[in-house]
């Protein structure tokens, strides 16, 4: 019997993304598979129902729940919602399972098999389904322009008869998949770039994108492309270093990360009070804890005249485009588990064994089982 696949309308606060796409809905219809969509679920992206051809509507979240046997989701799905899912159902999407302890016990509980888009190994052959990639390319993009609209300066030179303008110098910490995006787009739009990332090897590629590189004594190489958490020493010796660079920018976009952990704080109080006033940082760290010490997530405030701006969920804020993306991770994510319209899983696969979180009752996640207890 050929599977069936589910989407539902995101119910989060500000999600305005979809798992399911006209685009994918098509593509997995093609490979054998039956869709089942909430009605309005993809309206909050641009996608109207009508768009969707290769669809079978449902008019409550439940009544998808209760017929898909793979369920694709942006958020994580609530304990209510888990507890609605039929018996032997898969759920694949973000799953957040350093802070969502409660939906990861209602999974295990009913014996479900989960996959979290955050644990997709990050190596080549899965790097079409790398979820985290695609939308911290969308969150460094906007960063960027969310820095240009707080700035009471223009991005980049100008030469007009009243003068000229020099451009804005733009500071971006974190050289990542948002970190290089960032890098990019002030390049695009004028600014001057300075970028810092404790992993060396990222010199080059930010150097490639015409920003110069930040020399501080500190690396962090980490496995899997990652940073690893600096020791009390290091974070001295880079703060010393960056401080410096901190004052002289008229704007600041911080993108470090440690997954399933608090951010790192790397821009310290007494470095913004460095700055001048007028000046702006953008936290896209904000929603892990902030990688600036005086940003509140979700707020905008600010500290002798520099503001410091938390946003949430800025993927969402170009939902079309993110939901794109996604759609298209979750596909290539789940196209290999599909043969004929049925569904057939290889757990000897290392993108599927490394990406589940639960199955069979257990926690597979080494780190989310211990932080859980089990």
């Amino acid at each position: 019997m050929p599977v069936t696949i589910g989407a539902l309308k995101e119910s989060a606060p500000q999600e305005t993304r979809v798992s399911v796409t006209p685009e994918t809905a098509d593509k997995f219809a093609k490979e054998g598979a039956r869709v089942t969509l909430e009605r309005g679920a993809g309206e909050r992206a641009s996608f109207p129902d009508a768009l969707y051809k290769s669809v079978i509507w449902a008019d409550s979240a439940a009544a998808v729940l209760g017929a898909a046997d793979v369920v694709l989701t942006v958020q994580p799905l609530t304990v209510e919602q888990i507890g609605q899912l039929k018996s032997g159902a898969l759920v694949i999407g973000f799953m957040q399972p350093h802070a969502r302890a409660a939906e990861v016990r209602a999974l295990k509980a009913r014996g479900l098999t989960s996959f979290a888009m955050e644990l997709v190994p990050r190596i080549s052959r899965a790097q079409s389904m790398d979820a985290l990639s695609s939308q911290a390319a969308i969150a460094g993009y906007k960063a960027v322009l969310i820095a240009a609209s707080q700035l009471q300066k223009f991005l980049p030179m100008l030469t007009t008869a009243a003068g000229t303008v020099r451009p804005a110098q733009l500071l971006v910490i974190g050289a990542g998949v948002a970190g290089l995006q960032a890098i990019a787009t002030a390049r695009r739009l004028g600014a001057v770039v300075e970028a810092y990332d404790v992993r060396s090897a990222t010199r080059e590629q930010v150097k490639s994108l015409g920003a110069k590189f930040v020399e501080t004594g500190v690396s962090a190489e980490a496995a899997g492309g990652y940073a690893r958490e600096l020791t009390a020493e290091e974070k001295a010796q880079q703060q010393a270093a960056l401080d410096a660079r901190i004052a002289v920018a008229d704007a600041v976009v911080t993108t470090a990360a440690v997954p399933g952990r608090p951010a790192p704080k790397i821009i310290s109080r007494a470095a913004v009070e460095r700055m001048r006033p007028g000046s702006v940082v953008v936290d896209i760290a904000a929603e892990q804890g902030g990688n600036c010490e005086l940003t509140r997530a979700g707020e905008v405030l600010e500290h002798q005249g520099v503001k410091i701006v938390g946003p949430v969920n800025l993927a969402a804020e170009l939902a079309y485009n993110a939901s794109e993306m996604y759609a298209r991770n979750l596909f290539n994510f789940l196209k290999p588990a599909i043969s004929k319209g049925e569904l057939a899983i290889d757990w000897n696969d290392e993108v599927f064994a490394q990406s589940c979180l639960t199955r069979d009752g257990v926690i597979k996640h080494e780190p989310t089982a211990k932080a859980l207890g089990d």
